[in-house]
């Protein structure tokens, strides 16, 4: 039975353990939190990031990084976007087969180099091929082996076949896309639309205006995307359009959920101190904001987001100013609209 390693027991790195071992491999799940694999090995499932789901007796807890990732064929990076780069350091120091996939499934930019997850990964692990899978997956209904289809993407089109060979299933639908930049960015920046569609939930808005804004959302988006050097179509498929929906509308949406509480009146700091999980679109905000000066692009749903996450602006002045905005036209993509 061939083997893969996947870095990350949350709930997403859970889910594709399930997804993995029902597809007749060995699965190695690795944290580098001792009590949390103690709790793996004892209760037999993830009780803290997805109650409920019986975890199959070949996925084995894994406290030892280099125990993990031996004999794998490959490894599967599934931490929260900014332990990319400490796990990736760590993997490093291990002796690697030079065919040995990494497959990143973070979802963001790093902070302060504002690279992709992928550059990350490239600069730690320069000899292994790379790729990134994506698209409207939430965890939770991964795991209970609901219909779900992605894409997945790599430099080298044979990489990110492979990995689609991997991962097909009669339930879980993977799609190839030789657009890494345009993926990436998909998958990062949908997460500042869905916070801002989760504020307008909170303070009980309509669904014109919801569906205004995931709109534009996208047309942001594909702006920053192809200021970056992706392809616009990218951005009309599953790791754009797809994962922009259902991270708006998805009860499961942790960024939607941080979102409702801010358009509720709650603050920041408070609503993150609660939650056990991580809301990537906070970090993204601010990364996109970054990004949206240096490409010279103009993102003003992304930065009205900002102004409310960071700066105190009230959720209604927000929506006042991009209300009011000079006119323009809908098919402007690129630059300033």
């Amino acid at each position: 039975m061939k083997k893969i390693a996947i870095l990350g027991a949350g709930s997403w790195g859970t889910a594709l353990s399930k997804l993995l071992a029902g597809n007749g491999y060995a699965i190695s799940l690795w944290s580098n939190e001792p009590a949390q694999i103690n709790a793996l090995v004892k209760d037999k499932e993830n009780k803290r990031f997805l109650p409920g789901i019986i975890l199959p007796t070949t996925i084995t807890p894994e406290k030892d990084l280099a125990k993990a990732i031996d004999s794998a064929i490959m490894v599967v990076l599934a931490v929260p976007s900014q332990a990319i780069r400490s796990v990736a350091v760590e993997v490093a120091k291990l002796e690697l087969p030079t065919d040995l996939i990494i497959l990143s499934v973070a979802k963001g930019f790093e902070n302060k180099t504002y690279l992709r997850m992928s550059q990350v990964i490239e600069g730690e692990l320069p000899k292994q091929p790379v790729a990134v899978l994506s698209g409207p997956s939430h965890a939770e209904e991964v795991a209970q082996n609901m219909p779900t289809a992605v894409v997945v993407t790599a430099k080298d089109i044979k990489i990110a076949q492979q990995v689609q060979d991997i991962f097909m299933s009669p339930n879980f639908r993977v799609y190839t896309n030789n657009d890494v930049i345009g993926v990436e960015v998909a998958g990062s920046t949908k997460n500042v639309i869905a916070l801002c569609v989760g504020i307008l939930d909170g303070m009980g808005m309509g669904d014109n205006v919801k569906a205004a804004i995931i709109t534009r959302g996208l047309a942001e988006i594909t702006r920053l995307g192809m200021a970056m050097g992706a392809d616009a179509h990218t951005f009309a498929g599953l790791a754009g359009v797809g994962d922009l929906v259902v991270t708006c509308n998805s009860k499961h949406s942790r960024n939607r959920r941080v979102g409702l509480a801010l358009g509720k009146g709650e603050k920041l700091a408070e609503i993150l101190a609660g939650m056990d999980m991580v809301a990537e679109g906070v970090a993204a905000t601010q990364n996109c904001y970054a990004l949206a000066a240096a490409y010279n692009v103009e993102l003003p749903i992304i930065y009205q987001t900002y102004q409310i996450l960071f700066n105190d602006v009230k959720p209604k002045e927000a929506i006042a100013q991009l209300m009011t905005r000079d006119k323009t036209s809908e098919h402007m993509l690129s630059g300033s609209e």
